[in-house]
């Protein structure tokens, strides 16, 4: 059990972990507090303290759309990124079923996917609901469109793939994939859902649902400053020719019978205000984290030398998050895992947060990608955020090399 005096010392370490969560920002914290204080009413309420928390909501809904470049109308909040998976993805199933019940439903995804898509399609497929087709990343850290053109028939019902990973900050080809989709749908007359995990990509680079030629899409608030609540966008929601969506359960009409109970008004004041400053300064926390990685990935090498490092998941072709870097130290021999615990003053990590249980094994998603165990063993998640330093990048190098130097 960790202490207090445990967790502070902790915290006062240099984080490089920031695709796991972010802080809170200031902004997104004033909000909250604001929202807890003079907007404490219920937003279903006729009175002054519920009309407040009813605009708010209204606001953040707003501001989540801008940051989309979408309508308001079509983004529903979730308690996170995990509700919103798993919503979409069994909709999208048992809508299938309901309207083709002498037919087993295909779903197409990939093979680097969160737990929130993998575990739940995993689980339909054991129960024999589905049928899964997951493209394999390739050597640089991209899913194929060819594959995905050959992976389309006719029972195919949803095509659901990440816009970037968490492992190894590549951005997927979804305009791409999503436009083979679409010509699919029109030789064969068909409808598909078209949908993507965008939790890693908000707040790094931009987003707009057009573009990306979806229909549906994840947002998770704690990965850009905000809190820990998220919301779906769905196409077109409750209008015609938009997407279709059933409740998730049943309750109150709040969030237009889509998602009853009554709204978390100060998390979703919160999950706005991120979205607000993601619109207002996104070009300078892009070009902020570049150089960051870039000076990450240079003082490595300097450091290390070329033989003495790799990085993992990715090559010269592949289109990457502006902060995230997958690496590991060839020098003596310890883990990733081994390296980061005798390193002290630095949070980071060897993958997804979501598989620190998993211990000292090495990461499925690159190996996934090709990369050999013996170097995924080793590898290290730096994550850098809006906050990180140079001088956090040098003094992080100098600490894994006067470790590795201990052996």
């Amino acid at each position: 059990i960790v202490t207090m005096a445990e967790a502070i010392a902790e915290t006062a370490s240099v984080y490089f972990d920031y695709n796991a969560t972010t802080p809170v920002a200031s902004e997104v914290i004033s909000s909250c507090q604001d929202a807890l204080t003079q907007a404490w009413g219920n937003p279903s309420s006729s009175y002054a303290a519920g009309r407040l928390a009813k605009k708010i909501v209204a606001e953040a809904r707003l501001r989540i759309a801008a940051m989309l470049h979408t309508s308001a109308n079509d983004i529903v909040f979730t308690s996170g990124g995990t509700e919103a998976n798993n919503w979409i993805i069994k909709d999208v199933v048992q809508r299938w079923q309901r309207g083709h019940p002498d037919t087993t439903p295909h779903v197409i995804t990939s093979n680097i996917e969160h737990d929130s898509v993998e575990h739940v399609l995993r689980a339909l497929e054991v129960a024999g609901q589905v049928t899964v087709t997951r493209l394999a990343a390739q050597g640089n850290g991209a899913v194929s469109i060819q594959e995905l053109e050959t992976s389309l028939k006719s029972t195919t019902c949803l095509v659901t793939v990440m816009l970037a990973n968490n492992e190894t900050g590549v951005i997927q080809p979804i305009p791409e994939l999503m436009a083979v989709v679409v010509n699919y749908e029109a030789k064969a007359n068909v409808s598909i859902v078209k949908h993507t995990d965008a939790a890693q990509a908000l707040g790094k680079v931009p987003v707009s649902v057009a573009d990306l030629g979806v229909d549906a899409l994840t947002v998770v608030g704690h990965k850009f400053y905000a809190p820990r609540i998220g919301a779906l966008y769905v196409r077109g929601l409750g209008t015609e020719g938009g997407l279709l969506l059933d409740p998730l359960f049943q309750g109150g009409g709040q969030e237009r019978g889509y998602r009853p109970g009554t709204e978390n008004t100060p998390m979703i004041a919160g999950l706005g205000m991120g979205a607000q400053l993601v619109v207002d300064h996104l070009s300078t926390y892009q070009a902020h984290m570049l150089t960051m990685r870039e000076l990450l990935e240079t003082t490595l090498t300097e450091t290390f030398g070329s033989d003495g490092v790799a990085f993992n998941g990715f090559d010269a072709s592949s289109i990457r998050l502006p902060n995230t870097l997958n690496f590991s130290i060839l020098v003596g021999e310890l883990s990733g895992r081994e390296l980061l615990s005798q390193t002290s003053g630095f949070a980071a990590s060897v993958g997804s947060a979501c598989h620190s249980h998993l211990g000292d094994h090495p990461s499925h998603i690159l190996l996934a990608c090709g990369v050999p165990e013996s170097v995924a063993r080793r590898a290290i998640r730096c994550s850098v955020g809006r906050e990180t330093t140079a001088d956090d990048i040098r003094a992080f190098v100098r600490a894994l090399h006067a470790t590795v130097t201990r052996q």
